[in-house]
């Protein structure tokens, strides 16, 4: 089975260095390559990721400490 971001959903993951810190992000539009997510920093295009067919973006940019939303 695929998981794929779906539209009207909100995702959430913690931060790697600080379990009490969460990240949530609302996807807006989806296309194949990319998805459109509301932050509380705002709006932004993230380019998606796969892995063992499962869905992932980098929420801030691509660094190894980086959050994390999967499908």
């Amino acid at each position: 089975m695929e998981n794929n971001f779906v539209i009207g959903k909100t995702y959430e993951t913690r931060s790697i260095c600080d379990h009490n810190c969460r990240f949530k992000a609302t996807v807006l539009k989806k296309t194949a390559k990319t998805v459109t997510v509301e932050t509380m920093d705002g709006v932004k295009r993230c380019k998606v990721h796969e892995h063992d067919g499962e869905q992932f973006i980098y929420l801030l940019c691509q660094y190894s400490m980086a959050p994390i939303m999967r499908a």
